[in-house]
């Protein structure tokens, strides 16, 4: 038995009989022969840290355009933080804590530069639609790594980054229908959990709203400080799950679903906010409508069966937020006015 077996073997004796098993994983796009050291989950977790794509979160906007903070979170320490949230919930509920890690740090690979309205933008200009849950999936299926080939995760990798996506509520799964695992709608729920406590917090750092506004009824509920909110919902996750099936407490989701619709009122439509989100969505329709328009757009050759458009939205989806600006600046604006 090899260091791997011996790992897999362990899954089979200490997991839930809910949690998903490396050992029984669907398998990949290309089949590949196991590793001596690591199972199938924690190639792919690997893969992941080691990809471009992932670097280049680093640098994404999560709700505010390029902070100058240094503490406002990026698309990179949210996906760290919902792994912190995810592997919590996992090991405590005995679910493979391997495959959490692995979709918490890829769910949001398909992010375009400047969040949700980079991704509006795409969906506008690219006639078959673009979301950032069905691009994640091309990144790792074809984009990184040898164009065309991908980095091969498996399907179990690859499901929960595309129903990473959330309903109406915290805790209903969003237009992709439910995740094939358990952990997956782990990682589904520990998003949710993650970016309405940190938004608040980036928020009330911005000075865009105070504690003080946030719903009484919510906070009496889950606590008005960071860590107490983040606390009260993951243990009421943990406490309330059964039968492979998420829950919270009704007083616990009642409460967290306020809090996130207090964001969608307050906070995300703000005029000071939406300014800087209508400068990203010129900035990247002029970057995209150029690139659409020039003649040696570089197409790699193992893809070059589909049409323009795709490239150039895989082109711009990659892109940082700060790439982008010096790109605009570039070949938008006379040298003299580039700062």
């Amino acid at each position: 038995m090899n260091i791997r077996q011996a790992f897999e073997e362990r899954e089979r004796r200490d997991l839930s009989p809910f949690a998903a098993l490396s050992s029984e994983s669907r398998g990949r796009l290309r089949p590949e022969p196991g590793h001596s050291c690591r199972t199938a989950f924690q190639r792919d977790r690997d893969r992941i840290i080691h990809s471009k794509a992932f670097r280049r979160l680093k640098h994404k906007t999560q709700v505010f355009l390029s902070p100058t903070g240094d503490h406002y979170r990026t698309r990179l320490t949210h996906a760290l933080e919902v792994s912190q949230i995810a592997r919590t919930i996992a090991r405590c509920l005995r679910l493979n804590e391997d495959l959490v890690e692995a979709i918490s740090l890829a769910h949001d690979i398909g992010h375009t530069p400047f969040g949700h309205a980079g991704e509006a933008v795409l969906n506008k200009l690219y006639k078959p639609g673009f979301s950032h849950n069905e691009h994640g999936l091309r990144v790792v299926d074809k984009l990184e790594g040898e164009p065309g080939r991908g980095l091969n995760l498996t399907m179990e990798v690859r499901d929960g980054i595309l129903h990473h996506s959330k309903g109406a509520s915290i805790l209903e799964p969003g237009k992709h229908g439910p995740a094939a695992t358990v952990e997956a709608e782990v990682v589904r729920v520990s998003d949710g959990i993650a970016y309405i406590n940190h938004d608040i917090d980036d928020a009330c750092r911005a000075g865009i709203i105070s504690l003080d506004e946030l719903p009484e009824a919510a906070v009496s509920i889950v606590g008005r400080n960071h860590s107490e909110r983040i606390d009260a919902m993951v243990k009421s996750v943990i406490e309330n799950s059964t039968e492979g099936q998420m829950r919270m407490s009704e007083e616990i989701l009642t409460a967290t679903d306020e809090l996130r619709d207090f964001l969608y009122a307050k906070v995300y439509p703000r005029r000071d906010v939406q300014a800087e989100v209508d400068k990203a969505r010129h900035l990247l329709e002029d970057i995209y409508h150029h690139l659409i328009e020039r003649p040696d757009f570089p197409i790699p050759e193992a893809l070059a069966d589909e049409p323009k458009e795709r490239h150039v939205v895989d082109f711009v989806a990659g892109m940082t937020d700060r790439y982008a600006v010096a790109f605009y600046e570039q070949r938008f604006l006379p040298e003299p006015w580039r700062l």
